[in-house]
């Protein structure tokens, strides 16, 4: 199961995610949920580096599936709309996927 962990401030807005572990949907290296958050994860982390200048750090870790991004700063509207599509995108996959797949958890940071 992939464990997802939204980083919140204490305005409940998201500033920053981890991902670990794999779905389990389908045999490794051919399993469309995890293929799909890894899209939506690392499209979210090169968007805000392509299009903000907000200061992130980020960590990925393929061979256990680990995906680590935090703001390190303050963060831009244009960034924190790509978080909450990723997001957005996060809970439609466990919708049309299963919980048994994706987990989603909050934690203020």
């Amino acid at each position: 199961m992939i464990q997802a962990t939204i980083f919140q401030d204490s305005h409940k807005q998201a500033c920053g995610i981890e991902l670990s572990g794999h779905a389990g949907y389908s045999e490794y290296g051919q399993d469309i949920v995890c293929a799909a958050v890894s899209a939506l994860a690392l499209n979210m982390a090169n968007s805000v580096e392509a299009f903000t200048e907000d200061p992130f750090s980020g960590e990925v870790e393929e061979e256990n599936g680990n995906f680590t991004f935090c703001f390190t700063g303050s963060v831009s509207r244009e960034s924190r709309i790509l978080m909450d599509s990723l997001i957005l995108g996060l809970k439609n996959i466990r919708e049309s996927y299963g919980n048994e797949y994706i987990s989603i958890h909050y934690r203020e940071v």
